[in-house]
């Protein structure tokens, strides 16, 4: 698992913006930024949609008010649901990047296999990354969320 001061993996993860596609390489992505980025289980979810990404959508301009760039929320969903996710959730402030196939996931050590409730997934977590290293790192216990919220990226800022 990927672990603090480590350097985020190279890797590609999409999005859907104004009806084009665009593939995003992770190193250039957070080149000279500092970013923050948390992980759902999936789009759509109930804790994901009601708590994890508004907290998040409310919180965009105190943490960029913070020196944060960008903040980026990411799933194993493809960039058709996470962009329709954001939509729906008033998400224009977050980068929604979609994790199609799970690879980036894997390269973090942040994955779960979820069996049949939903197959190959994302634990739920947040970290802080300047200049592509991770300087925060906040990983949830299966079935919790305590420690992954914008409130918690918050403070450690």
């Amino acid at each position: 698992m990927i672990t603090l001061n480590a350097t985020m993996p190279d890797g590609q993860l999409k999005e859907l913006k104004d009806g084009e596609m665009i593939t995003h390489n992770t190193t250039e992505l957070f080149a000279n930024k500092k970013v923050v980025m948390f992980a759902v289980p999936g789009a759509f979810t109930p804790t994901c949609s009601v708590t994890h990404l508004p907290g998040y959508v409310v919180s965009a301009d105190e943490l960029k008010a913070k020196g944060v760039d960008a903040i980026i929320c990411v799933a194993i969903n493809d960039a058709f649901v996470m962009s329709a996710w954001g939509k729906a959730q008033n998400a224009e402030n977050l980068m929604m990047l979609a994790d199609g196939d799970g690879s980036y996931t894997k390269a973090l050590g942040l994955e779960m296999d979820t069996a049949a409730f939903g197959g190959l997934r994302s634990q739920r977590y947040s970290m802080v990354i300047d200049n592509g290293v991770v300087t925060n790192l906040n990983v949830e216990k299966p079935q919790e969320f305590e420690i992954s919220d914008a409130e918690t990226i918050l403070k450690q800022l």
